[in-house]
This record gives structure tokens, sequence and C-alpha cells, in this order.
């Protein structure tokens, strides 16, 4: 237990040193908020009433779907792991501590983005704190989850780009951060709920700031929660101390089971 915290504490500090993880974990989610703070809440008013959880939203997918993956890559074609797996190092404690590093550094991204949205730019505060908080772990834990499943079976760190893209890029535009849900087409409505990015929104508006929501947020929250045990689950299982002798193909094929909370979620919500 001792050096699993000594592990947990240098991952934490690896988080605020190095350049790269410094500018996925802060850097770029606090720029970009106040960016959206100064010019979306300008632009259209109502954005203020979502602001808070979608830019918490868009600082979890930077920490845990961009900057997450590509150390976990690099370490494995270092050798890292193989000098882990020499010490006596589990694969649960390698791949766990990553996750809870995330959620260190997330909970002061949050808290920053709280209450400078709220005293800066007018944000509507949460009108459940429990269930604001309760959203937000799960909802790390699932995008910290995917992002550990992406770096584990990428085959370089090119890999983990396109396949964090994947994910990234039809969230800004279908996940209900820019706008709502409901001004979504059918079809790509039912393409929304396949993203964790919109169960995340769903859950907050419904369980944590009482707004109308698109469909139930318990099961929201209860996908993002199947989502996060699924691919942690995932990721224990296909973790490889090294590079060699690997085949991506098949662990790619299985990560894939990964989507089964989502379509559950899209058969129930769509």
């Amino acid at each position: 237990m001792t050096a699993f915290v000594h592990h947990l504490s240098y991952d934490f500090r690896v988080g605020l040193r190095d350049k790269s993880q410094m500018l996925m974990n802060y850097l770029f989610p606090l720029i970009f908020f106040v960016m959206m703070g100064l010019l979306m809440t300008g632009i259209n008013p109502t954005f203020k009433e979502t602001l808070i959880p979608a830019m918490m939203v868009n600082a979890m997918m930077s920490s845990a779907l961009l900057g997450m993956p590509n150390p976990i890559v690099s370490a494995r074609e270092a050798g890292i792991y193989r000098s882990y797996r020499i010490n006596g190092v589990p694969a649960l404690s390698i791949v766990a501590i990553p996750v809870i590093s995330i959620a260190q550094h997330m909970a002061v991204v949050y808290t920053i983005i709280t209450f400078a949205g709220g005293a800066f730019f007018g944000a509507t505060m949460p009108a459940n704190t429990g269930g604001f908080i309760l959203v937000a772990l799960v909802s790390t834990l699932a995008m910290a989850g995917i992002g550990m499943l992406i770096g584990v079976i990428a085959a370089n760190t090119r890999a983990t780009v396109l396949l964090a893209q994947m994910f990234y890029l039809p969230s800004m535009m279908l996940g209900g951060m820019m706008f709502p849900a409901s001004l979504l087409s059918a079809p790509l409505y039912k393409v929304s709920l396949l993203l964790p990015a919109s169960h995340v929104m769903n859950a907050f508006r419904g369980l944590a700031m009482g707004m109308e929501t698109t469909g139930d947020p318990y099961i929201s929250l209860a996908v993002l929660a199947a989502s996060a045990v699924v691919s942690f689950g995932l990721a224990v299982s296909l973790f490889s101390w090294d590079s060699h002798n690997n085949d991506h193909s098949r662990k790619t094929f299985l990560a894939a089971l990964a989507f089964i909370p989502y379509i559950a979620g899209l058969i129930l919500l769509g």
C-alpha cells in the first residue's frame, strides 16, 4: 500500500512538471474555458446555463483522452513497464494510478471552472451540489477509463491521437456542449448517444443543474458508471508489459466491447 501511495504521488507530480501533461491537464482546458466564457456568453447569453458543465466535459476529455494515452504508450515502448514487472508491480496498479491521478488533477480544474464561471461570467451554479459531485466523479472515471484503454491498445503514439480524436471531435459537435442536444436531428441525436460526452451533459443537466433533459439522466449516469467499469476491466485484461509480440488488431477488437454500455444507452434513450 505504501508503494502504491508513493507511485500515485509521483505520477501526480509528473502531471504538474511535464510540459505536455501540464498543457492537457490545466492550460488547454482553462484557456478554452476563458475563451468560451468571453465569447460564447456574449454571443449566446443562454450558454451561461451550461458553461460550467460544458467546460468540465472539455477538461476531462482534454486530460483523459488527449493527454493520458501518450505517456502510457511511451512508457511501454521505453521498457519502463518491464522493469515494473520485474519489481513485482501488478498491472492493476499501473492501470489504476493514472486514472486516480487524472481524477485528482480534474478536481482542481473543476473547482476553478465552477467558481470562476460563476464569479466572472455569471454562469449558472449547480442546483444540486451532491448530484454535481457525483456526476463529475463518475464522468471523470468513465473518460479516464476510455483514455487508459486507448493507451493500452494503441500500437504507437500516432495511433493514440487518431483514437482520441474519434471521441473528442464528434463530442465537441454533438455532445451537447456548444448547444442543447434537443436541437439535433433525430439521426444525429441517436449517433450522439454513442458518445460519453452526451451522457455526461445529460446527467449534469438533470442531476446537477436542475434543467430539462432529452432523456432520463439516471440512465446516462448508469451508462457512464458501466463504461468506467468495463473500460477499466478491459484495460487491465489487455495490458501489455512491453511492445513485443502484441496483437494490436485483437486488442482493438476486444476493446470495442467498451461500447456496450453506450449501445445500451442508445437503445434505452434513443
